[in-house]
Order: structure tokens, then sequence, then C-alpha cells
């Protein structure tokens, strides 16, 4: 009876200790490229797995469109991260999927080239918010706040220098974007060529970072993230991680 009763007050606390150390939520990590493959997503990935550690929520990554993209697996996850991925990665059963679980209230991330994927698939287009045109070379830039008052936003000064690939982005797909990062133009030479396509850059306001509520989900997208050292970037990793949890939980932040 003594032996019984151990077992299972041992039982009790294993189990006690396993609700306790319950990760807070789980998000799918999503890196499938069918164009250009970022040497950054390796980093990419550590980055995330790291910040499920210091900020306790479960990741779980892969490439593997058949595996995640139908209604069971996406069911798992409070957000879905499209982390550099790039051109058409899901046939349309798993973009059918996708659409029920972000309608579901699920959320969605998008990390850099995220907007540079499914050009094709408007109700993506719209999701996104923006989607990519052109880029001219790597360069170092001011990077300014537009909006304090979001998860992740409070450790990036109001102007600050930063080295990126500057993403130029087509026109709005909706009218609910918020946005909370920009570039300045006149601190980087922002004209680019490409064969017979030509740019002088976005003008005024050049747009980084935005969220939105989109069809009962919640969509968050950061240009940011082109170089490997960059994962390495503690204000960058605050600012990835605010968009991570307010994407999976749909909760606020105010910074003033």
């Amino acid at each position: 009876m003594k032996r019984l009763l151990t077992a299972l007050l041992a039982g009790g606390s294993l189990a006690a200790a396993a609700c306790a150390h319950a990760e807070q939520f789980s998000v799918l990590v999503f890196s499938k490229t069918a164009a250009w493959h970022h040497d950054s997503i390796p980093a990419g990935v550590a980055a995330v797995q790291n910040l499920g550690k210091l900020h306790d929520f479960k990741v779980f990554w892969t490439e593997d469109a058949n595996r995640v993209f139908n209604d069971k697996e996406l069911a798992k996850y409070q957000a879905v991260m499209f982390l550099l991925t790039t051109g058409d990665v899901l046939d349309d059963k798993q973009q059918a999927a996708f659409e029920r679980y972000i309608q579901a209230g699920g959320g969605y991330v998008g990390v850099h080239s995220a907007a540079d994927t499914e050009h094709g698939w408007p109700w993506y287009t719209r999701l996104v918010g923006r989607m990519f045109q052109m880029h001219p070379a790597v360069q170092t830039a001011v990077l300014k706040v537009e909006d304090r008052n979001f998860p992740g936003m409070e450790r990036f000064a109001a102007r600050s220098l930063a080295t990126e690939e500057w993403y130029e982005f087509g026109p709005p797909r909706t009218e609910q974007l918020r946005y909370l990062l920009t570039v300045d133009e006149g601190t980087y030479k922002p004209e680019a060529s490409w064969g017979d396509r030509h740019s002088k850059g976005m003008g005024g306001f050049h747009p980084v970072s935005w969220y939105q509520n989109y069809d009962q989900g919640r969509s968050f997208y950061t240009a940011l993230g082109h170089l490997p050292a960059t994962y390495g970037d503690p204000v960058f990793l605050h600012h990835l991680y605010g968009g991570i949890y307010w994407a999976a939980t749909g909760r606020s932040f105010k910074a003033e």
C-alpha cells in the first residue's frame, strides 16, 4: 500500500511538473523555396528555435508542405511563419487548408521573402499586405519607427542604422495595413536595374514592417532578415518575437 501511494504521489508530481512547463503556444516555421534560396535560412531557423526557448513557446520547422498543410496538422499551431519562402510553395489543397486555418483565427508571420512567395495566389498576397517587386544592393540605411505601440517595437531607437536588402513593394493589397517600420530612402541609394526593369525606389514612404487583422486571423510581416548575421541582432530578434507573439495570441502592447 505504501509503495502504491508513493507511486501515485510521484506520478502526480510528474504530471504537475509537466503542466507547469507546458509551452505558452506553438509555432510552425515553414521555409520551403521554389525560387531563390536564401543562405540565411539555417540562421533564421536556429534563431526562432532559440526564441522559443527564451520565451517558452514550441517550434516545429519543416520544408515539407505535404506534412503540415492540412486541417489536422495546422490546428496544432497558433501561428505559422513563412520564413524566407520564395515562389509557389503550396498546391491548391494546401492553399485551401491554410485559408481555412486563418479564417479559424490563426496567425501568420512573414519574414523577408515571404513577400516574394505565391504571387499568383490573390488571397495570400492580401494576407501579406504588399508584395515584393525588386531591390537594390545591400546597403546601410536609416530605419525609422512609425509605431512603437506593438509587441517587440519598444527596443528600436526612433531612428537607427540597419544594413539590409531593402525591398521595394507594390501597392497595398488591403486597406487594413498598420505600419511599424519604414526606411529613409534619403540615406541610401534605392535605384535598381534588372534588365529592362528600372526603379528609383518608393519615394517618401518606404514601408519595411506592418501588421493587420485579415480574414478572421492575424498577419504580421517584416522585410528585415536577408543577411544571416541579422539573426544575431537582439533588437531584430525582439521585433521578430513581437510579431510571433501578436500573431499567436492577438495580445496588444503599449510602449508609451
